[in-house]
């Protein structure tokens, strides 16, 4: 009795401990799943909105300096007010909600970088059936007890990196997205209908 109460506590530990590492790769493909099946519910669980708001804007802003730590308030109290007038334009934020869509979030898990802001609805059975052949695998970039970095490349080398934060024992939420350097593309405004043709 005492050797299987051991081995059974035995599993539990170990079940537990490779939980606690997986956590974050069954996040990870949670949020592609939920991105495919376009489950905002389920996409609201496993991603913290405003954290990858704020880390989207300076890397959308074309600033390299908006990626630099703010100033405070005591050091420079122009560019720390200049800075957060800066973050809270709504151009900015219009470009940070193309990237948070579930058709782009999907694209982003699949290593489109900043061409994922393209993407204006969920794909058809087809197509996702298609793109599912060939979804890359993250690839860990760090891994330590309360934050994880994942990140997918594309077929040119880009990468695509998505960091964890760890909100309970086994839940973890996506609080940032690294984009690949480059520009992002212009997201074309959907064209207007065209007027029927009387008879």
């Amino acid at each position: 009795m005492k050797k299987l109460f051991g081995n059974l506590l035995l599993l539990a530990v170990l079940v537990a401990a490779v939980s606690f590492f997986a956590a974050p790769a069954v996040a990870f493909f949670g949020i592609r799943s939920a991105a495919d099946a376009n489950d905002v519910a389920g996409l609201s669980r496993l991603i913290d909105f405003g954290a990858v708001r704020q880390s989207l804007r300076p890397q959308l802003s074309g600033n390299p300096a908006a990626l630099a730590p703010a100033p405070t308030f005591l050091e420079d109290p122009i560019g720390a007010v200049r800075r957060q007038l800066e973050q809270a334009s709504p151009a900015a934020v219009a470009d940070v909600d193309a990237y948070l869509t579930p058709a782009a979030l999907a694209g982003l898990t699949r290593g489109e970088g900043r061409f994922a802001s393209q993407r204006s609805q969920a794909p058809t059975p087809a197509a996702a059936a298609a793109s599912a052949a060939a979804d890359p695998t993250p690839t860990p970039v760090f891994w330590g007890v309360n934050r994880v970095r994942m990140a997918v490349t594309d077929e040119g080398g880009s990468r695509t990196i998505f960091t964890f934060e760890r909100k309970g024992p086994f839940e973890w939420k996506l609080v940032h997205i690294g984009l690949p350097e480059g520009a992002a593309p212009v997201v074309a405004a959907p064209a207007p209908a065209a007027p029927a043709a009387k008879r």
